[in-house]
């Protein structure tokens, strides 16, 4: 029996700086002292993103922090990471990136049910300043009625 993983990084600015049009969840190929540190939570997705090499894509700039207790061995931190898709996923991605505009982001790396590591992906149009503005004021609407929802009380 597996006990359930905690471990869920999140790409915090990738909602704000990009509009999402696709969602896909891909396995890492990762080193020894890689995973060890994923599962201590010691990664980041800030300023990650993902790149075709070929005909595979590849997570470039994400940090994973040495492993506290790995010796000479320990990995590069910010080396680039292959992701394991699909070929028809691959291709689709390939295709659509092609598109102008068009990017593959990082959004939320964590620890599956089998204890895999696993990195949700997300096919991506940057967002205009006015976009963002709008999303903030969206934001704000809803933190608003939530509030007022809670301090609701009932007549009786």
């Amino acid at each position: 029996m597996r006990l359930k993983s905690n471990v869920n990084i999140k790409n915090k600015r990738a909602t704000f700086e990009y509009e999402i049009l696709e969602r896909y969840v891909a396995g890492l190929q990762l080193f020894g002292t890689e995973i060890k540190s994923i599962r201590e939570s010691k990664a980041s997705l800030a300023d990650s993103y993902c790149q075709f090499v070929g005909n595979e894509l590849f997570a470039k700039q994400m940090h994973i922090a040495h492993y506290q207790f790995g010796s000479y061995a320990n990995h590069d931190v910010l080396r680039d990471r292959k992701l394991l898709l699909t070929k028809r996923e691959l291709r689709k991605l390939q295709k659509q990136t092609k598109d102008n505009g068009k990017t593959i982001i990082p959004l939320r790396l964590f620890i599956n049910d089998k204890g895999l590591a696993k990195m949700e992906i997300a096919l991506c149009q940057g967002k205009h300043a006015y976009d963002k503005r709008q999303s903030l004021r969206e934001a704000d609407d809803r933190r608003e009625v939530a509030q007022m929802m809670k301090n609701f009380v009932p007549k009786e």
